[in-house]
């Protein structure tokens, strides 16, 4: 997965540095969807592979054209539609709608360069979806959604594989809408819901308007309370972790001056409350023990491998203003109010990492 992510943060770079001057629909194909398939390891160049203006007829309208289709055996079996930069997908769908009925082709891509929307036919066969199974921002990737893309790499492709998964996806996303709007305001079905297992009064409106902001604090303490016992386990692994680290590295016979070389330097419970916020991010694509940090007087360091070299960022706690330098080309530096801000930068801390990894 690094080498795809690598290459597709590449592309978005590009992108963001380009975006004012990309201004028509050819611009974005040659600028930004074409690279976009080639990273996915498609000859973007041969049209036996990647067609354009792939015909699509639909009913009595002959001629009919679909940007582009990936082939397979001289069969589509991916059409791709196109569309400005400026411009909103879903007043296109439609349009990819009519072209999807006419092909062989199992899926199809709506994009405008940065948005692009995965369909199949998982409600009625031969019939396109009104709803993606699948959709991503390029300048805004996560990892989940990096490891899904991979499935749609020329070396990867299997039909079956990714339209088995291509169900689990679409109502997985569904969820994870309704899940947040119920984070952010509980709506009255879902305090009905709660009232039934807490409450044995009747569930009158005056009572579910009641009970509306309990819920929702509630919820929010309970997630806050989870979070909150993953980083005390990760403080107490990295306490202890650190104290076996301190006194292996002190020589049988040191004479206190030697023990106490780094008399001055005091880790704070702040800075190790970072460090467990890093742990708990980078835990997600690299083993928890290649993860250390080291105090200076001037900053905390998190570290790869303990390995100075390979510092991932910088957390300057004690100052006015508090901040974090990441170890990018450009030693990114970001300010925060609190360390837990940290989880804010959560994929830019894993980028980092992912180009120290060895």
């Amino acid at each position: 997965m690094s080498e795809l992510k690598d290459k597709l943060k590449g592309l978005a770079k590009r992108v963001e540095a380009l975006e004012g001057k990309i201004t028509t629909e050819e611009a974005t194909k040659t600028s930004i969807i074409m690279p976009f398939f080639q990273i996915l390891g498609y000859d973007v160049f041969n049209p036996s592979e990647f067609t354009p203006e792939y015909t699509a007829d639909v009913g009595i309208k002959k001629g009919e054209k679909v940007d582009y289709a990936i082939m397979d055996n001289d069969l589509p079996v991916i059409l791709i539609e196109a569309k400005s930069i400026a411009e909103q997908l879903h007043k296109h769908d439609s349009q990819l709608f009519r072209y999807f009925g006419t092909t062989t082709a199992k899926f199809a891509i709506l994009t405008n360069g940065i948005e692009y929307k995965f369909f199949t036919d998982l409600d009625e066969q031969n019939k396109m979806d009104s709803s993606p199974f699948f959709e991503f921002d390029l300048l805004d990737l996560k990892d989940s959604e990096i490891i899904e893309l991979e499935k749609f790499k020329k070396d990867k492709f299997d039909l079956e594989n990714i339209f088995s998964t291509a169900s689990e996806l679409k109502y997985t996303s569904k969820i994870k809408s309704l899940l947040t709007e119920i984070w952010e305001e509980p709506n009255e079905e879902f305090v009905s819901f709660v009232l039934a297992h807490v409450y044995e009064g009747r569930k009158t409106k005056n009572i579910l308007n009641q009970f509306s902001p309990i819920v929702k604090q509630s919820l929010k303490q309970f997630i806050n309370e989870l979070v909150n016992k993953k980083l005390s386990a990760a403080l107490n692994s990295t306490s202890d972790e650190n104290k076996v680290k301190d006194e292996s590295k002190q020589p049988e016979n040191a004479s206190d001056d030697e023990i106490d070389i780094d008399a001055g330097i005091i880790t704070t419970e702040e800075e190790i409350q970072g460090f467990a916020i890093a742990k708990i991010i980078l835990s997600e694509i690299i083993e928890e023990d290649r993860i250390y940090y080291r105090d200076t007087k001037s900053y905390f360091n998190i570290l790869l491998d303990d390995n100075i070299r390979k510092w991932v960022c910088r957390l300057g706690l004690d100052y006015n203003k508090k901040y974090i330098r990441f170890n990018d080309s450009d030693k990114t530096t970001v300010y925060i109010e609190k360390v837990s801000d940290l989880m804010n930068h959560k994929e830019k801390l894993k980028t980092v990492t992912a180009s120290l990894i060895n």
